[in-house]
């Protein structure tokens, strides 16, 4: 069966995949074919069903529903941390009231962790969107007051000279005692249900193994270029893909529920 995957070229999108990719796992009756987008593009594609499987931020999810369903592996769920409001100079939260904060997109799941904490403040900030990889360099250099965060540009900012604002991944934590999701797998719900479950469980291997095989899928993530050195990149996906990754189990499942609001459709691996 042919069947086609998007991902992001993020590393830990990208560590996940390699045993697929490379040939190490054997894919059973799927012939697959790999596309790579950054993670808004693919947010995008996805309200088109383009792709049978595809890398989605859970805050673009409610607008899938009909179209796709969850994987329970694959997913990017991290316990006390998470994405990263920084600025360039010292500055409390409530001082961003009124400033334009850099984004990476208006679906993404920072975005909406990011317009939750907000309220919380008694404030809906005011975004420009920029790509995720030019928001760190932005602030950085006065263009934007502050920005948000995603993926390996959170390592980054203390070289970079910026301040934490918030970390929202800690302030979640706080706020709900919960880990705080970012992104998953999703399957096209229109899809056979056997096959569906046949791949739920062929990509939990595929994590699985790629956990196992650390360091060779550290070095497949290192080729997709994001300027960062091996051991950089170990320490990200060592953060992002663990147990939660394999199977968010019932408190990675209600952390999702809780960022959007509703309770998804899960295919269990």
């Amino acid at each position: 069966m042919k069947f086609t995957i998007a991902h992001s070229p993020d590393s830990d999108d990208a560590y996940m995949m390699a045993p697929l990719a490379l040939g190490w796992l054997d894919p059973e009756e799927f012939e697959i074919t790999f596309v790579r987008k950054d993670i808004e593009t693919l947010n995008a594609e996805a309200t088109e069903s383009r792709y049978d499987v595809t890398a989605i931020s859970f805050g673009a999810y409610p607008e899938l529903l009909g179209r796709y369903d969850l994987l329970t592996a694959g997913s990017s769920i991290q316990e006390g941390t998470g994405p990263l409001v920084v600025s360039g100079k010292p500055l409390e939260p409530a001082g961003l009231k009124g400033l334009t904060i850099a984004i990476p997109g208006r679906r993404t799941s920072a975005y909406l962790a990011m317009r939750i904490w907000c309220k919380s403040l008694g404030f809906e900030p005011k975004v420009e969107l920029l790509p995720f990889d030019q928001i760190l360099p932005a602030v950085a250099e006065g263009r934007f007051q502050a920005g948000l965060l995603i993926h390996e540009s959170q390592l980054m900012y203390h070289d970079a000279g910026l301040r934490l604002v918030v970390d929202l991944g800690a302030w979640w934590k706080h706020a709900y005692d919960l880990p705080l999701p970012m992104g998953g797998n999703a399957i096209r719900r229109d899809l056979p249900r056997e096959v569906k479950l046949r791949f739920a469980v062929l990509m939990r291997k595929s994590v699985e193994m790629a956990r196992a095989r650390h360091w060779e899928s550290v070095d497949y993530s290192q080729s997709f270029g994001r300027g960062m050195d091996r051991e950089m990149i170990g320490r990200y996906v060592n953060a992002w893909v663990n147990d939660f990754t394999v199977d968010p189990g019932p408190r990675g499942r209600e952390a999702v529920e809780k960022l959007l609001g509703l309770e998804p459709v899960w295919i269990q691996g």
